[in-house]
């Protein structure tokens, strides 16, 4: 009718809107990760820097583990209250997480009871980042035509990307204009007052959104039980999204946020030049999302998760061999920029491909619960299992672990059906 096509907004606005909220919970997330190498020793006892790392990491490794339970409670939430509702509550639990490492003391303060404060603030964090991505994903994924759904849809990763891109670049100015000791000291607490600060703009920029129309016309169940049950019924579709998550994951954190302490800790760059390089990457990484999408969009989903999958599974090694030993310069970034764009095949798409696999009823914890559970075994880990391998003298181990992971999600893509025949989006 005439009326409601003029009160709803436009799907530019509402992808902008979904995609605005999504680069600051990213952000917020990401933050951590980049700042790590200079809060790190302050929560932690002093003594070996690779150790205060290793415990940051676990606590970063920690955080994934609340993804599920923040997927299975926002993506109930999502399926039966609405996917608006869910983003916003979603994006106030990360900012409160940031507000709490912003504001708490260090190991110096209180002893034991700073890392326990840090870690409840990345509980809080990714009890949030779980349920964001399954809503997010439904939400962008409804809103586009079916003709651009994979260009659009791939903004959810630009502004994911996007979210770690301005923490390093925040990251590479504050090295600029502070010394290292002020970073060691305080510096590291300005980019999560930022993230806290966030929370204003971004409740008003998901102010205007409106609920998407499969939502709205979806039989929704009436408890959690029933729920549950009509997610049960696509075992199928449930293992195609774990199994690509695990091995996405893994590659996605190896080559973004562990690839910055990679290059210090192995490669030996100094901290300045593997934050910029890998900023570079990352900012190629962010502009080739959209491509991606696109292409998904005229050669099929499918074809390019198995274009990952082949792929990642073949350069995995001499990838992080190569990176391992290699020196600052256009050769590296070219390096990993190729990586990145191999990547680009899974996440571009990420999100679309997992929302069309599912019936709108159950899209968003369908979407979100086995995407957790596959992020929160693989991808959270990721830092902390390398690490561990660094320390027993068997790096390379780490790398065939990748690769591996990488053949899962290939078998994955075999699996999954012709979604540019049979997406569950254009039926609902």
């Amino acid at each position: 009718m005439p009326g409601g096509e003029t009160r709803r907004p436009s799907q530019a606005r509402q992808i902008f809107g979904g995609a605005a909220g999504n680069l600051v919970e990213w952000y917020d997330w990401y933050a951590y990760s980049a700042f790590a190498l200079y809060f790190g020793p302050r929560f932690f006892p002093p003594g070996d820097d690779l150790a205060a790392l290793l415990n940051s990491a676990a606590i970063f490794a920690v955080g994934f583990l609340m993804r599920p339970i923040g997927s299975w409670f926002l993506g109930v939430w999502a399926d039966r209250k609405g996917r608006k509702s869910a983003l916003t509550l979603s994006v106030a639990m990360m900012c409160f997480g940031s507000l709490m490492i912003a504001v708490a003391p260090t190991y110096d303060d209180v002893g034991l009871l700073a890392p326990a404060i840090l870690l409840l603030a990345r509980l809080v964090q990714g009890l949030s980042v779980g349920g964001e991505y399954g809503a997010s994903a439904t939400f962008m994924s409804e809103v586009a035509q079916a003709r651009w759904r994979g260009f659009l849809a791939s903004f959810q990763y630009v502004t994911l990307v996007g979210g770690q891109l301005l923490a390093l670049a925040l990251l590479v100015l504050l090295q600029g204009v502070l010394s290292e000791d002020a970073l060691n000291d305080w510096g590291w607490r300005i980019p999560f007052v930022v993230g806290a600060l966030c929370a204003v703009l971004v409740f008003w920029l998901r102010k205007g959104l409106v609920e998407t129309e499969a939502f709205e016309n979806a039989k929704r169940a009436g408890s959690q039980g029933e729920l549950f049950r009509r997610l049960m019924a696509h075992p199928r579709e449930l293992l195609i999204v774990l199994a690509l998550t695990a091995g996405g994951s893994l590659w996605f954190y190896t080559f973004t946020t562990y690839m910055q302490k990679y290059l210090v800790l192995s490669a030996g760059w100094s901290k300045q030049e593997a934050t910029t390089t890998t900023a570079l990457a990352l900012l190629a990484y962010m502009l080739m999302q959209p491509l991606f999408g696109a292409a998904s969009d005229i050669l099929g989903r499918r074809t390019l998760l198995l274009g990952f999958g082949v792929m990642a599974t073949a350069v995995t090694v001499p990838a992080l061999t190569f990176l391992g030993g290699a020196q600052p310069g256009a050769g590296s970034v070219m390096i990993m920029i190729g990586c990145l764009a191999i990547l680009s095949c899974y996440t571009a798409i990420s999100g679309v491909v997992k929302a069309e696999l599912f019936p709108a009823h159950v899209r968003a914890l369908g979407v979100g619960m086995p995407y957790a559970l596959g992020v929160a075994i693989f991808g959270g880990s990721a830092e902390y299992v390398a690490l561990a391998f660094k320390g027993a003298g068997a790096e390379s181990g780490f790398f065939w672990y990748v690769t591996g992971m990488a053949g899962v999600a290939l078998l994955a893509a075999l699996a999954m059906p012709d979604l540019k025949r049979h997406s569950r989006i254009e039926t609902d």
